[in-house]
């Protein structure tokens, strides 16, 4: 394999977890997954943003953290490929969406005090679907405080990762994940792993699923 720290992305619903799971049972390799239901603001951000965005932010932020910085110090003897269904900049992305701007810029600091401290990885792994997609999935997986997600929320979180991935040159895979069905289609999951076969430079390396 010659990526050795694959991480995989996308906006909310998008697949990243179920994806990371059968990539990491393909490649036997180590899988960090966002403990996101450990959050205890969650479900009161959705129901009140203004009042609980900031301790939101700032659980993530610790917890993506710890995992993250975890993942270096402890070795793997028979997995040398890691994947993960998050990268750590989401913690500034979602931030810059999700809390005003005084309080954005103070989360900045200490973002970048920790985020120098953790590993990127050697490819990401960006799933794209439009919002009508993104919301069937929601209402599929039947988490009940994210069943009233607007559609604006989802364009904006959608935008704020597009504009990241292109601003930075991250070696990406964007894959149009519009008929992306995991699960039930094999196929969509060996197109992906026949692209970490190859070799890219940075910049957006674009797949289609059929």
């Amino acid at each position: 394999m010659k990526y050795q720290f694959i991480t995989v992305e996308g906006n909310i619903g998008a697949g990243k977890t179920t994806l990371s799971h059968l990539l990491a049972e393909k490649l036997n390799a180590r899988l960090i997954l966002e403990q996101f239901a450990d959050n205890p603001f969650l479900p009161k951000f959705y129901e009140n943003p203004q009042q609980y965005a900031f301790p939101l932010e700032l659980f993530f932020l610790a917890e993506r953290y710890k995992q993250l910085k975890d993942m270096i110090h402890k070795q793997e003897l028979f997995q040398s490929v890691t994947v993960s269904d998050y990268l750590f900049t989401k913690c500034l992305l979602f931030a810059k969406v999700n809390l005003p701007q005084e309080e954005f810029r103070l989360y900045q600091k200490l973002f970048e005090i920790i985020h120098q401290q953790l590993l990127f990885p050697d490819i990401l792994i960006y799933l794209h679907a439009p919002v009508s997609r993104l919301q069937s999935n929601i209402r599929k997986r039947q988490r009940e405080y994210e069943q009233k997600i607007p559609d604006d929320y989802l364009f904006s979180i959608q935008e704020t990762y597009t504009s990241y991935i292109k601003e930075h040159n991250i070696k990406t895979l964007f894959i149009d994940a519009s008929n992306a069905d995991f699960i039930n289609d094999p196929s969509h999951v060996q197109i992906i792993m026949d692209a970490l076969e190859k070799d890219y430079g940075d910049g957006q390396h674009y797949i289609t699923l059929p």
